[in-house]
């Protein structure tokens, strides 16, 4: 009984909650004269503060239209809005800058679904040894990281100096597909620099910090270090965590001015792998 009670009386807060909300909301209107959406992109700059508002007024409104904006094609945003503002009976050319914030906003929002589909269609392709881009893409990786030390084979042991576990970097792959491929190869090329010395501490624990007699002596054990390529692809499992879970929008909203692209996506997954990185020296793994 006293759960029934609980029930029915969290029903009705809600109803009057609901009711109050829209109620306030009608009456700001009236006061203010402009509608929710006016509010949020007069009220707040460009970014992720704005552009999170606007998607929740639009998730959470009882129009149909306002609903479905968040589900358009990319090619039909500027549509889109021309209708938000003609059923908000908003004149577009007294409000011009209003437009081209809402038209902003939507842009990031369509893109980030766009983005997690991508990398959700990169996640499902597994790596496939008979495919030729895929073979490419691979020796490409061991060519950045390995620059001076040619590869005897394609099945060789020597992938476990780039952190694979085995001789064949494919089984490694099943976790994330081809989108842990993607993401280290992106790490390797475009900040080759940093993924070489990643590369070079995660094999020396030490850090340089004593020679190698020294280091030999002493007996300290290698595996205190990491592997550097199963660590990328256990990286790019929390990077899409976050990103299908919504954890990355507040980021993506900041750095990407419009639609958020598979770019973005590897640019943060290269700030985590220098973030565990840090971590793990910081730790002092000796």
């Amino acid at each position: 009984m006293k759960h029934f009670l609980r029930v029915v009386t969290q029903f009705f807060v809600f109803l009057y909650c609901k009711c109050l909300w829209r109620g306030l909301k009608f009456v700001i209107r009236k006061f203010t004269g402009r509608c929710e959406l006016q509010r949020i992109c007069y009220n707040n700059k460009h970014g992720a503060r704005r552009t999170l508002k606007i998607e929740s007024s639009l998730r959470y409104s009882k129009n149909e239209l306002l609903q479905s904006a968040l589900s358009v094609h990319p090619d039909k945003v500027e549509k889109t809005i021309d209708d938000i503002m003609a059923l908000k009976k908003i004149n577009p050319d007294t409000n011009p800058q209003l437009g081209i914030s809402l038209q902003a906003s939507l842009l990031q929002i369509v893109g980030y679904r766009s983005l997690v589909a991508e990398v959700e269609k990169l996640r499902r392709e597994p790596y496939d040894s008979e495919n030729p881009e895929h073979e490419d893409m691979l020796m490409k990786l061991w060519k950045e990281l390995r620059p001076d030390t040619p590869l005897t084979g394609r099945i060789s042991k020597q992938w476990c100096e780039i952190g694979f576990q085995g001789s064949d970097p494919k089984t490694d792959f099943r976790g994330m597909g081809l989108l842990g491929l993607h993401n280290l190869l992106y790490f390797a090329e475009h900040d080759k620099a940093t993924a070489l010395q990643m590369l070079h501490d995660s094999l020396q624990p030490k850090h340089n910090e004593i020679n190698k007699p020294e280091w030999e002596q002493k007996n300290i054990d290698k595996a205190i270090g990491y592997s550097f390529a199963i660590v990328g692809i256990n990286i790019t499992d929390l990077a899409y965590s976050l990103l299908v879970s919504g954890a990355l929008k507040t980021h993506l909203y900041n750095v990407a001015p419009e639609m958020p692209s598979l770019l973005h996506f590897q640019q943060t997954f290269c700030y985590l792998m220098q973030e565990f990185h840090r971590f793990w020296i910081e730790e002092d793994p000796s």
